[in-house]
């Protein structure tokens, strides 16, 4: 296994670990963005596998890596597939071009990368 293999599993408990000194420095801020996410994420006339998909668009747009990996390891929880993935990435890079290309290659990456981890989780 090359070490790019588990690039966006690091990359997701890196800043997870980052994101749990935050929550104990400003618990407050952190309740609050915790408390928008879930409400804006949970299901209702969307559901919560259309909105992450949503998510992961517009990260690929901003060009946020660590955002990616955590967008694509809960559509992998969501039950998302490939094919999924590869259309909405073509939607992105449609509306944003180049640069979302390139960005949409690390979200495929990412998707994959947790994918084959939820698969050898099973087994």
């Amino acid at each position: 296994m090359s070490e790019d293999t588990h690039k966006y599993r690091e990359l997701t408990r890196t800043v997870g670990a980052g994101l749990a000194n935050l929550r104990k420095s400003t618990p407050e801020v952190m309740k609050g963005f915790a408390d928008l996410s879930r409400a804006a994420t949970a299901s209702g006339v969307l559901d919560a596998k259309t909105k992450e998909l949503i998510a992961l668009a517009l990260r690929v747009a901003a060009r946020c890596d660590p955002c990616i990996g955590f967008h694509a390891k809960a559509l992998v929880k969501l039950g998302a597939t490939r094919q999924e993935v590869d259309e909405v990435m073509g939607v992105t890079t449609y509306m944003g071009g180049g640069p979302s290309l390139m960005y949409a290659t690390n979200a495929i990456t990412a998707f994959d990368e947790f994918a084959r981890a939820a698969a050898a989780a099973k087994t």
